[in-house]
């Protein structure tokens, strides 16, 4: 009986022992087939970032394409509006409108963008005199359209033109027609 016993236990043992071993192989397994989707995970993740990578730098292209084109445009535009402002003369005056220099720029002008920059608590200022200038009255310009959020073309001219409501004024229809007829040519 006690062979009996000492060979049951071994039996017993024995199978344990050979589940066990079993049970390790198939962690095993699964270990194994986990690492295999980790890293598949990260040839995803590699791929996935690539790609994201590959969509900002289109992204950053189509922006600097998108600007090149605008600041193409504003410069063809800012032409065109000397044009019809002054005939491309920075000493032009209309002495009715104390209106002066390439973009005949009146004082209220000034006193705008003067406003504009006190509100955005710049130091910068432009006196009357600044009209003469062609680079200051650019730079005014420009703080202008940006401050009312000018961005078309038609826009801004109209607004240059008839101030920050130009764009719903009937009478600066005729100045963009003049604008955009100096931007054809």
């Amino acid at each position: 009986m006690r062979l009996f016993s000492a060979l049951f236990i071994i039996i017993i043992i024995s199978y344990l022992f050979g589940s066990i071993i079993n049970k390790i192989n198939t962690i095993e397994q699964l270990e194994q087939q986990l690492i295999q989707k980790d890293l598949e995970s990260d040839s995803l993740c590699h791929i996935i970032d690539s790609l994201k990578l590959e969509i900002d730098t289109l992204t950053e292209k189509t922006q600097i394409f998108d600007f090149q084109y605008y600041k193409n445009s504003f410069k063809n535009l800012l032409d065109a509006i000397i044009q019809v402002e002054s005939n491309n003369n920075d000493n032009a005056y209309h002495k009715g409108e104390d209106a002066v220099g390439c973009l005949q720029i009146r004082q209220t002008m000034v006193n705008d963008i003067n406003r504009i920059l006190t509100k955005k608590k710049s130091y910068i200022r432009y006196s009357y005199q600044d009209r003469w200038n062609r680079q200051k009255s650019v730079e005014m310009m420009i703080l202008y359209c940006n401050y009312y959020n000018l961005v078309k073309l038609e826009e801004i001219s109209r607004c240059w033109n008839g101030g920050p409501r130009g764009m719903y004024k009937e009478s600066t229809t005729n100045y963009w027609k003049k604008v955009q007829k100096n931007l054809d040519s």
